[in-house]
């Protein structure tokens, strides 16, 4: 797969934010959700609206326009040395637990469009609430190469 395939198109912000930012070879993704050309794909509550397969999608759709984000900073995913940190935040019903089950959704998509090393260390964390009504929200710190 070719990184135009694999990558989506830089993300509009929604607010007043820049989608990516580059200091001292790291850089910072804003918190992206599911969008396509500035459309939320999925919006709901996980564990009451959504199912985990839907869910994971939306992360890897979000996980994506992270990706997309800083590759526009940077020029391009070969300028992507290595992922550091990754958050999922999930909005989800109070008594679901599957956090990680969601956030696998993007971890699937940073190994397709980086590879298996590239792979961050991760955390999912269930909120009340997202922007928009967004199922899930990514944000995405790497490493990149001068």
């Amino acid at each position: 797969m070719s990184e135009q395939e694999s990558v989506a198109t830089a993300p509009r912000p929604q607010g007043r934010y820049i989608p990516a930012v580059v200091h001292d070879g790291i850089a910072y993704s804003a918190g992206m959700t599911p969008r396509h050309d500035g459309v939320l794909t999925v919006t709901g509550v996980v564990g009451r609206d959504l199912d985990i397969p839907r869910a994971r999608e939306a992360a890897g759709v979000a996980a994506r326009n992270a990706i997309a984000a800083i590759a526009a900073a940077v020029g391009g995913t070969a300028a992507i040395s290595r992922c550091l940190r990754m958050s999922v935040f999930v909005a989800c019903a109070p008594d679901f637990r599957e956090l990680s089950a969601v956030a696998d959704g993007a971890s699937d998509v940073l190994v397709e469009c980086l590879g298996v090393d590239a792979l961050p260390v991760r955390s999912a964390i269930g909120v009340y609430a997202l922007p928009s009504g967004a199922p899930v929200e990514i944000e995405l710190t790497v490493a990149v190469s001068a």
